[in-house]
């Protein structure tokens, strides 16, 4: 069954060199045998990756992935997930989820389309058969010809949301190559229409979801998972997840510039372009080890090929766009500072700013060493100093622009415009204030989330009464009305509204509270107005794990609220030990309670954390998948504007 699987790998490669050599002719009968291969290279990698997956369901142990990466007690769930829990797993997801975008988008696809596609098909697929292949048996390592049971996946990755968060950070990583490569070709092409403009736009939309989506469930893991208290520790592999999105949001406000006046052509380019390597160079980071993070996998030489890889693929982009400047060129000018061309400039700029300092910091420790030869790295207060007048920045465009017209504004028509908005906002900094809230960028972010949900709640409330009057429907019917017939930017306003429910739930964190203590069975903790009574600590074991759990009485304000069982796992297979946190949730509030087992005492050592709004975060999350999608679907009617 390897031989197969490893057939199936070489075959697709060879199948990719085709596709490439015949998209480069001008033969349509050969470009239509490059589409063809570009379906044959999906079917190849569909029958590799279910042969790799039937490997895992069945315990064949004979593959030396499989045997790294699961064992016998491990449940199916978590050995169909071991598909991308190592090294060589993941590369071949990667590459069967290119083959499925490419399968869709290269359908009566132009040539330079296939090209783009293909080359890159081609190089992940280089890794997969010549560098880490799955397919390798434990004989062929020096080993035995098979091993009774395996080391078990990572613990850490046995966590319910890690079924699903790789794969689909995963869907925006490998996605964004579509966007990318229809810039290609309309550039190969000197494409100066827009209907490839709109697809591009489309599909970066959908790849931007993903990556959003990709990176929330990354931080619902972090803080359900790794025990620490936390969501986000500007951690480099997380930065290199958030960078394609920083870059991607900044192309899908500016293309819209393009659309409506044929400005920014050349910076569109380097957007979609910069998006796109960098998805590559995230991928990167995660795999050569270039950098440290709990996320990475280990060190490899696997990095000088991507390193080779990004290098062509820069300087090839680069020659292409210097080619043709001449098209790329608009005659479009910007009339007025206070427009929303303006505005949509200035929020490029603070993308960009945030993806250079992000990098600039993520980078930091690998430029350290090599000037000077000593490692320094960058902590998460830097970043936060760096990124939160940025964010706050980013936050006030987020409801001035949609409102300002195209071209120019009179004062008059900014002053009417954003009264009632500013004046909410100042009344929320007011009842902050009174509520001892201290002046700070806390108070700043609530009162700016104030504004920017004003703004998008009047923009609905009009249109929705313009119709209602109109058309004499009710008004929640004349919302839905209003939202159906420009779902682009009504589902673009939800998006921002989703955006705002994040920054409230980030801005709980001003305001977080923890405490850490050895206590004796029977004796309290107090964080905030929780109070916590360890009853008893209990044991336990199944098939694949051992456990220790604390049995933690919980009061508020005295009133007894329950108990909560945080508790330490013990894997076998791999002999590591995780904690395995418990949170009570609530709108305003979680209480969080980590047991970090027993001291050298036999104590049992508590941490306790309070996290006020931390919900709103993923509720954003929600709203963002809702919003996205809304734009994603096709409007009732034709409306401009």
């Amino acid at each position: 069954m390897e031989n197969t699987g490893y057939v199936c790998l070489v075959l697709a490669f060879v199948l990719c060199l085709y596709a490439i050599a015949a998209s480069l002719t001008r033969k349509p009968l050969l470009q239509l045998s490059a589409e063809r291969a570009v379906y044959a290279v999906w079917l190849c990698l569909t029958v590799a990756s279910g042969i790799l997956v039937y490997a895992f369901l069945t315990d064949d142990y004979h593959f030396a992935y499989v045997a790294s990466n699961s064992n016998h007690a491990m449940s199916p769930s978590y050995k169909f997930a071991a598909w991308w829990g190592g090294q060589e797993g993941s590369l071949l997801l990667w590459s069967w989820l290119l083959s499925c975008y490419a399968a869709i988008a290269v359908r009566g696809g132009q040539s330079p389309l296939i090209l783009a596609l293909s080359g890159t098909q081609a190089f992940f697929l280089v890794l997969n058969t010549f560098v880490a292949n799955p397919f390798r048996v434990l004989a062929v390592l020096g080993g035995p010809t098979s091993v009774p049971d395996g080391a078990g996946l990572n613990p850490l990755l046995q966590y319910p949301l890690m079924r699903i968060h790789p794969p689909i950070l995963y869907l925006g990583y490998v996605g964004m190559v579509v966007p990318y490569a229809f810039s290609m070709a309309a550039l190969l092409y000197r494409r100066k229409d827009t209907a490839w403009l709109q697809t591009a736009r489309r599909w970066t939309l959908v790849t931007w979801l993903f990556q959003g989506v990709g990176i929330i469930l990354g931080a619902r893991w972090a803080y359900a998972a790794l025990g620490w208290g936390g969501y986000w520790s500007w951690d480099a592999v997380e930065n290199a997840s958030f960078l394609p999105w920083l870059s991607s949001t900044a192309y899908l406000h500016s293309v819209m510039m393009q659309e409506k006046r044929g400005m920014l052509r050349i910076w569109n380019v380097v957007l979609v372009s910069s998006s796109f390597f960098l998805c590559i160079f995230g991928t990167m980071m995660t795999r050569s080890g270039l950098v440290d993070s709990v996320h990475a996998f280990a060190k490899s030489s696997i990095g000088n090929w991507f390193t080779a890889f990004l290098a062509v693929g820069i300087a090839a982009t680069v020659w292409l766009i210097l080619s043709r400047l001449d098209y790329l060129r608009g005659d479009a000018r910007m009339e007025n500072v206070v427009s929303r061309e303006s505005s949509f400039m200035l929020n490029n700029l603070l993308l960009l700013a945030s993806c250079i300092a992000i990098l600039w910091g993520t980078l930091f420790p690998v430029i350290s060493q090599f000037v000077s030869g000593d490692k320094v790295t960058l902590e998460k207060p830097w970043f936060n100093r760096i990124m939160t007048p940025l964010g706050l920045a980013l936050l006030l465009l987020m409801g001035v622009a949609p409102l300002l017209p195209w071209r120019r504004a009179s004062l008059e028509t900014v002053r009417r415009t954003f009264r009632i908005p500013g004046l909410g906002a100042l009344a929320i900094a007011a009842i902050l204030w009174s509520q001892n809230v201290p002046f700070g960028y806390a108070l700043v972010s609530f009162s700016l989330c104030a504004f920017v949900t004003l703004t998008i709640a009047m923009e609905f409330f009009r249109g929705a009464r313009a119709i209602a009057t109109k058309e004499a429907v009710a008004f929640p019917r004349a919302l839905v009305l209003l939202t159906r017939r420009n779902t682009r930017r009504y589902g673009g306003y939800i998006v921002h509204l989703a955006v705002v429910l994040i920054f409230i739930g980030l801005t709980g964190a001003a305001f977080n509270r923890e405490t850490k203590a050895e206590i004796r069975i029977g004796d309290r903790l107090t964080v905030g107005a929780y109070t916590l009574n360890v009853r008893s600590i209990d044991t336990g074991e199944d098939a694949n794990l051992l456990w220790q759990s604390a049995l933690v009485d919980v009061y508020h304000d005295g009133r007894a609220l329950g108990s909560m069982t945080p508790r330490r796992e013990m894997y076998k297979a791999s002999r590591q030990s995780v904690g395995r946190v418990d949170i009570r949730h609530g709108l305003n509030e979680d209480l969080y309670v980590n047991f970090a087992g027993l001291n050298s005492s036999d104590m049992p050592v508590v941490e306790a954390y309070l996290f006020p709004l931390v919900n709103w975060l993923w509720i954003g999350a929600i709203v963002l998948l809702v919003g996205t999608c809304i734009t994603l679907a096709p409007q009732t009617i034709s409306v401009t504007g």
